[in-house]
C-alpha cells in the first residue's frame, strides 16, 4: 500500500483511455471524466500525506495527465464548431508545449515537467470546460481557456529554459 498514489495515477492512464469507447458529453463519459478529475487531485494528496512522493510518481502523474488530456481533447474537439483561427492556436499552444517537452530532455537529459499555477489553473479550467461548453456560447469561454494555457505554456517553457522548476 506504499504507493497507492502511483496506483492512483496508474488507473486514470488507464481509464482515461476508456473515453475512446464513450459517447461525447453521455453519463458514461462524464463518470469517467469526472473520476480522472478526482483522481488527478487524489494521487498527489495521498503521496504528500503519506510522506511518499517520488520522482516516478511525478512521472506517472504527468504522463496519466497528458493521456487523459489527449484523450479527452480527442472525444470533445470534434463536438465543437472551432473557427480555423480556434484551432490554429490550439495546435500552436500543444506545439509550444511538445517544444517545452523536447528542450527538457535535450538540455537536461532527462523529462522536466513543471508543475506551476499557471499549469494547475489552465487544467482545472480545461476540466470544467465539458460541463460549461455544453450549457452556453462558447467561444468566449474558448477564447479565455486558450489565452491561459498560452501563458500556461510559455511560461513553462521559461522556466525550463532558465532552470526554475
Amino acid at each position: 500500500m506504499k504507493n497507492i498514489a502511483n496506483y492512483i495515477s496508474i488507473s486514470r492512464a488507464i481509464i482515461s483511455i476508456m473515453l475512446a469507447i464513450t459517447e461525447t458529453f453521455s453519463a458514461t463519459f462524464y463518470i469517467i471524466y469526472i473520476y480522472c478529475g478526482i483522481s488527478d487531485m487524489l494521487d498527489g494528496f495521498v503521496a504528500r500525506k503519506s510522506k511518499n512522493t517520488s520522482k516516478i510518481g511525478a512521472i506517472l502523474d504527468s504522463t496519466a495527465d497528458m493521456i487523459f488530456v489527449i484523450m479527452a481533447m480527442i472525444k470533445i474537439l470534434p463536438s465543437l464548431n472551432l473557427s480555423k483561427g480556434m484551432i490554429i492556436w490550439i495546435v500552436i499552444i500543444a506545439l509550444i508545449k511538445v517544444t517545452n517537452v523536447l528542450c527538457s530532455y535535450i538540455y537536461y537529459k532527462k523529462l522536466v515537467l513543471p508543475h506551476t499555477v499557471a499549469n494547475k489553473i489552465t487544467g482545472f479550467i480545461l476540466f470544467i470546460a465539458p460541463f460549461i461548453i455544453v450549457n452556453t456560447n462558447s467561444m468566449i469561454f474558448e477564447i479565455i481557456i486558450c489565452g491561459i494555457a498560452s501563458f500556461a505554456a510559455v511560461q513553462e517553457g521559461h522556466y525550463i529554459r532558465t532552470r526554475t522548476f
